[in-house]
């Protein structure tokens, strides 16, 4: 079996990467819109995964019409 690497970006990354607010990020978090790890909430440890930030991404894609 092999393993998947993958990365994992803090919140305040993922709020860099598409231009918004760390509150912005939270409250997609918090609506389900996007898909966080909760590693340790409690020590500030949650993360977003590329592939799920990749699929946020995907999804909130505007197409011309």
């Amino acid at each position: 079996m092999q393993a998947v690497q993958e990365e994992y970006y803090t919140l305040d990354q993922v709020a860099e990467k598409l231009q918004v607010s760390r509150r912005t990020v939270n409250r997609w978090i918090e609506e389900g819109k996007l898909v966080a790890i909760k590693f340790a909430p409690v020590q500030g440890r949650v993360r977003v995964s590329e592939s799920d930030l990749k699929e946020f991404i995907q999804r909130h894609r505007t197409r011309p019409e």
